[in-house]
């Protein structure tokens, strides 16, 4: 058997408030932007800042979670990279990739989260957070 491996660690700042909707199974679905900025020289020898949006989702995350993911607050995300397809209204077919969050913490104040974010979804790691800023993985 081959082994493969789909991991990502992003640190950035949201781009606007999260939005939480509920599917019909009443599992809480949480959608948000993060910008990461990647810093170089440029050919003239001056830096450039390289700013990249990534579309982040997240399933079932505690009040803590909702009430902090808060436009320009940055945040630690742990996961996992998806790609999921669907048809426009023109009969289209069109892709779309993102980020499955599976951990969460919050890079701004003292504030800590509760030490699970929450129900998860089959086959998804717990969304949990650190206790304090000892436990931060960097």
């Amino acid at each position: 058997m081959a082994f493969s491996l789909n991991k990502i660690m992003l640190i950035g700042n949201l781009g606007g408030d999260a939005e939480t909707r509920f599917t019909t199974n009443n599992v809480s679905v949480t959608t948000f932007s993060l910008a990461t900025t990647r810093s170089y020289k440029g050919r003239d020898g001056n830096w450039v800042n390289e700013t990249t949006w990534h579309n982040v989702v997240a399933y079932n995350l505690s009040d803590f979670y909702k009430d902090a993911l808060k436009k320009g607050k940055k945040f630690y995300i742990e996961g996992r990279i998806s790609k999921r397809d669907y048809e426009d209204k023109n009969g289209i077919k069109r892709y779309f990739t993102e980020v499955v969050a599976e951990q969460l913490i919050p890079l701004d104040g003292r504030e800590a989260p509760p030490e699970s974010g929450g129900g998860d979804m089959p086959g998804e790691a717990p969304t949990m957070g650190a206790d304090s800023d000892e436990d931060l993985p960097f």
